[in-house]
């Protein structure tokens, strides 16, 4: 065996045995643990655009304006809560 196959070797050894080492360190999430995280992200959607078919309601009641405010609500609410899941699943 030549010296450069011995150093890839050792090399091969060293890398295996410190992915091995983090590994046991940083254990990989339980799948309760990911479905938890989808509902909180679900959660995160949700409630802005309910809040905004609240206010939109509110709002089409009082200007007489049918849907048009509810509408808004409903967009305006899905973007700021995929805002908030962006912002938070880059965070992670």
């Amino acid at each position: 065996m030549t010296r450069q196959e011995k150093d890839a070797v050792e090399h091969a050894a060293r890398k295996a045995a410190n992915l091995e080492r983090m590994k046991q360190s940083d254990p990989e999430p339980s799948l309760g643990s990911r479905l938890g995280q989808i509902g909180i992200l679900g959660w995160a959607v949700l409630v802005p655009m309910l809040l905004g078919v609240v206010l939109g309601r509110f709002l089409d009641r009082v200007a007489d304006t049918g849907i048009m405010f509810t509408a808004a609500g409903i967009f305006l609410g899905a973007a700021i809560g995929m805002h908030a899941v962006w912002r938070w699943m880059h965070r992670q």
